[in-house]
């Protein structure tokens, strides 16, 4: 089984709702086995240009898992707060 990684490109729009948005989403992955890998700022496009400022990368055991968390109630019940918050592009990759 191979890990599968959710990668969050994020531009915030409300850092109030934002704060409780993250305060939320972390119960949600630990049934799935999902682990904050890295939070970050961009510091620079080196090539081609990405419009969101921040990134959030977090590892699941398998693809499987990465869909589970997110059609989970858990997390379904957190995305009207999240789009509120911010805009976010989320992919999901396996390693």
């Amino acid at each position: 089984m191979n890990n599968a990684y959710v990668v969050g490109q994020i531009t915030v729009k409300n850092p109030e709702l934002w704060a409780e948005y993250r305060d939320q989403v972390s119960a949600t992955l630990s049934p799935w086995g999902g682990e904050l890998v890295f939070r970050g700022q961009q510091a620079a496009a080196l090539a081609g240009e990405n419009p969101h400022a921040s990134i959030v990368v977090i590892r699941f055991p398998s693809v499987a898992a990465v869909n589970g968390w997110f059609l989970s109630p858990a997390y379904q019940a957190l995305i009207p707060l999240r789009q509120q918050a911010a805009d976010v592009v989320l992919t999901s990759y396996e390693a």
